[in-house]
């Protein structure tokens, strides 16, 4: 005997038996195409109620919708969910592109201050520098030297018009402090790169579209929970028969 000549309701019932486990309604449409003689027993309503006792088990209808046949239940509910997949994935999409954005200008900002706080540590430097001359000058005044040298020790310690001593202590400490927010940005500026990093990859992931992939498995295909309902191409092969 062969499989052709099993009777329309051992058919049927092996349909059913397939709806409740495994067997998908992209598999359905598949078979419906293949066979004709399929594709007349996929039209069963039984073999419907059990996809959508499966694939929507928590689903509720209004009592308009119970009164349609479990085939026009399903194509509805399956469009209600691919259209709430789709925006999910918008709202997904859109939630890491805002984080990318956000993160990209958290660095920018972090950049800045990095660049503000160097000039300032190099003008301190600079002045540090400058005082250094003075003191040493100061000191030398001290000293028995030309008085070509000395003239002009003393006209540079004449234009300073700042205590040198105290100066010298402040601009060290603003150094200081200017090389410690330095490396708080840095570590700062690094953990955002790597933030950055796990956002870019979200946003991959939210862009993703898992029916491009060509290694997609049927099982994954068929299971309404998944993204694959975003398409839905299958379903339009026998879904408004």
């Amino acid at each position: 005997m062969s499989a052709s000549d099993l009777p329309d309701e051992l058919w049927a019932r092996i349909l059913e038996l397939g709806a409740t486990s495994s067997l998908g309604f992209r598999d359905l449409c598949c078979l419906a195409i293949a066979s004709r003689r399929l594709g007349r027993l996929s039209l069963h309503p039984p073999l419907w109620s059990a996809l959508l006792a499966r694939d929507f088990p928590s689903s509720s209808s209004s009592q308009q919708q119970q009164q349609l046949p479990p085939k026009s239940q399903y194509k509805t509910k399956f469009e209600r969910h691919k259209l709430q997949m789709a925006k999910a994935r918008c709202r997904a999409v859109f939630e890491a592109e805002s984080q990318v954005l956000a993160c990209k200008k958290r660095l920018v900002e972090l950049e800045q201050s990095m660049r503000k706080e160097g000039e300032r540590m190099k003008a301190a430097a600079q002045e540090l520098e400058n005082l250094e001359r003075v003191r040493r000058a100061s000191v030398a005044l001290n000293v028995w030297q030309p008085q070509v040298v000395r003239g002009r020790q003393k006209q540079m310690v004449q234009q300073c018009t700042v205590p040198v001593d105290s100066r010298l202590r402040d601009l060290n400490m603003e150094l200081k402090v200017c090389k410690q927010q330095i490396a708080t940005y840095k570590n700062v500026y690094n953990k955002e790169k790597e933030k950055l990093n796990e956002y870019e990859e979200s946003l991959k992931r939210a862009k993703y579209h898992p029916l491009q992939d060509s290694h997609t498995d049927s099982k994954t295909c068929n299971a309404p929970n998944a993204n694959a309902f975003v398409s839905g191409k299958g379903a339009a092969i026998r879904m408004d028969t």
